[in-house]
This record gives structure tokens, C-alpha cells and sequence, in this order.
């Protein structure tokens, strides 16, 4: 590769300067530090919009003291956290975009391994709580009733 580039330098006149000659190595690792700085800020921003979102529910759900509050809290801050590990993760990956040495290969990969998994059983956690608030509202023999399918029921019996 450098016996190409100096081939090409030869070949130019010497207009064509190497990148190390320039600073474009020490530009670019610094543009890719700022940008990790920058997705790093933007995860731990979606926590913090995560936990005041969920505190919100939990202060909605105190008013009614109904029971499926505490799974409608966990769902709202759980889907926060999984978009956040996804920041977080994507700037491990800029961090180790820049040269990176076998040391750092390892430890993006524990830690890729790690936030996958979280994300993973979030996920999973998300869904199965999601069926479950989906369970709650529906209505059920009679109990519980919805009003918009009160109103329908009633439309349908003075059309028949």
C-alpha cells in the first residue's frame, strides 16, 4: 500500500500528500471521538427522557391506584432503556472504528454480548407485558365493559 501511495505521490509531482503527512489520522480519530462523545450523550439523554416518562406514569397511576400502573411504568422506562443500549452500543462500535487494538476487540465484544442480551430480554419483557396490559383492558364476560363497544352493541340492536 505505501509502495502505491509513493507511487502515486511520484507520479503527481509530490501534489498528493500522505494522510499522516496532512494530520487526516489525527482529524478523523478526533471527528470519530466527538461523534462517540455525541451518541454516548444521546443514550444517557433517552434514559433521563425514560425515567421522567415513566415517573410520569407512575404519578398517573397513584391517582387511579389501579394494579397494571406498575407493568404500564415498567414497559414505558423499558422501552427507553432498550433505544438507550442501542446508542450505547453503537458508540462502543465508533470507539474501536479507530485502530483499534485486540484488547479493545475483546472488551466490544463482552460488552456488545452483554447489551445484546439486555436488549434481548427487554425486548422480551416488553412483549409479554404488552400482552398482558392488552389482557387487562379487554373486556371480559360481562365485568368489564367498554364503552365504545356499549354503544356499538346498541347500534346493532335497534338496526336488527
Amino acid at each position: 500500500m505505501r509502495i502505491l501511495l509513493g507511487l502515486i505521490q511520484e507520479t503527481a509531482g509530490g501534489l498528493i500528500r500522505a494522510p499522516s503527512d496532512v494530520g487526516a489520522e489525527d482529524t478523523i480519530v478526533n471527528l470519530v471521538l466527538w461523534l462517540k462523545l455525541a451518541v454516548e450523550t444521546m443514550g444517557a439523554i433517552i434514559i433521563g427522557i425514560g425515567v421522567v416518562a415513566a415517573a410520569s406514569v407512575f404519578i398517573a397511576s397513584r391517582r387511579t391506584s389501579r394494579l397494571e400502573g406498575y407493568n404500564r411504568i415498567r414497559l414505558t422506562l423499558s422501552r427507553f432503556l432498550a433505544l438507550a443500549l442501542e446508542f450505547q452500543l453503537g458508540a462502543d462500535i465508533l470507539s474501536t472504528a479507530i485502530a483499534p487494538s485486540w484488547e479493545q476487540i475483546g472488551k466490544l465484544a463482552a460488552i456488545a454480548f452483554i447489551r445484546t442480551a439486555l436488549n434481548y430480554f427487554l425486548a422480551h419483557e416488553m412483549k409479554e407485558e404488552r400482552a398482558e396490559i392488552d389482557a387487562d383492558t379487554k373486556p371480559t364476560g360481562g365485568t368489564r365493559r367498554d364503552v365504545s363497544s356499549s354503544h356499538t352493541e346498541q347500534a346493532n340492536s335497534v338496526v336488527t
